[in-house]
């Protein structure tokens, strides 16, 4: 039987004192989907996690798990399996009997319980480390015994809040591809909570963006990538994140700083208006002639790949080159993007403008 649950969340309003935390967030989570919430400090991502676990309560709207409203149920009537960023071990318990205690808690007979704790051990390799206490465990080995514990009851809904952020950066990427495939086998829905972009950029199979409260994209990682909604998402997504330029479009042509890219948009002929004109860091590279002027302020060398930091039109840029030879300091050249790769934004408001 598949139990992974839909989730669907209808005009969530959260507030703290004066303060407005969610500005009613409207989502839909699809059943066995990995789905990323992520966004800075203070956002509102965990605080909409914990709405869906039960732990916060809802100042307006509702919260639905398999089309069932469980907007005011306790966290134990969710089916829910949370793992936090602390992971929240019993240090005073064994790993057998940190990941037994959901079981425990619900009166699952012995034998049941054994077969259960060996099974969710195994498959997050700690098997082996069951009569261990948690202080003998290494970061990465107690963040195992905290997703065992999570999965050896079988949950609709998995909640993970920042669950990698205690572990060292190789370990990370290593548990992020070992939790995809957890998730995988489990067939379960599982919703992520993240400030490090590639962390969701990876693992995700769709990513709500969130900013002062508010939901400012959801969609593929592809599709945030390639097609950021406003100049603010542009901005928080890709390392290094989009160039963003003051520009002007005029009957189809672009203006940034003193160089033109004429007839660049066709399809806007008619528009004459301040825009913000966006170019990733990867879709800019040296051309002979045309393109926008810039200066080499410095290079970062990555060995395989290096980051140009350039100054064009008053204002610092990035590009992303896999040159061999790479430009000094102080060196004029010019750059140009690559066909099709600008992305234009509203200057007033900074949604994105099709072209």
């Amino acid at each position: 039987m598949n139990r992974s649950a839909s989730v669907r969340i209808e005009g969530a309003v959260k507030r703290h004192g004066k303060t407005t935390v969610l500005h009613g967030i409207d989502l839909a989570v699809k059943p066995g989907e990995f789905f990323a919430f992520l966004g800075p400090s203070g956002s509102g991502k965990t605080t909409t996690l914990r709405l869906l676990a039960g732990l916060e309560t809802l100042d307006g709207g509702r919260v639905f798990l398999d089309d069932v409203d469980v907007s005011h149920a306790e966290p134990g009537e969710r089916d829910v399996a949370m793992v936090f960023q602390s992971y929240a071990l019993y240090p005073h318990m064994t790993v057998r009997e940190n990941i037994a205690f959901p079981l425990k808690m619900i009166r699952e007979p012995a034998a049941a319980i054994e077969t259960a704790v060996t099974e969710a051990a195994t498959r997050v390799g700690i098997a082996h480390l069951l009569d261990r206490r948690p202080g003998q465990l290494s970061g990465g080995q107690q963040q195992r015994c905290a997703l065992a514990r999570a999965i050896v009851r079988k949950p609709r809904l998995f909640l993970l809040d920042e669950p990698l952020s205690n572990l060292d950066a190789k370990l990370r990427l290593e548990t992020r591809a070992e939790l995809r495939r957890l998730q995988r086998s489990l067939s379960v829905t599982a919703i992520y909570v993240t400030h490090d972009q590639e962390e969701a950029m990876t693992i995700a199979d769709r990513i709500a963006i969130f900013m002062d409260g508010r939901l400012a994209q959801v969609g593929t990682p592809h599709e945030i990538f390639h097609r950021p909604a406003s100049a603010q998402v542009a901005a928080f997504i890709g390392s290094p994140p989009m160039n963003l330029f003051p520009a002007h479009l005029e009957r189809g042509s672009l203006r940034i700083g003193a160089d033109v890219f004429e007839n660049a948009f066709p399809s806007l002929v008619s528009a004459d208006q301040a825009v913000q004109a966006g170019i990733r860091p990867g879709d800019l590279e040296l051309c002979t002639q045309g393109g926008l002027a810039a200066e080499v302020e410095f290079v970062e060398d990555f060995g395989d790949s290096a980051i140009v930091n350039l100054s064009i039109a008053g204002q610092r840029a990035k590009m992303r080159t896999e040159r061999r030879e790479l430009p000094a300091e102080g060196t004029r050249l010019r750059i140009t993007p690559r066909p099709g790769s600008i992305h234009l934004f509203s200057q007033s408001n900074g949604h994105r403008l099709d072209t």
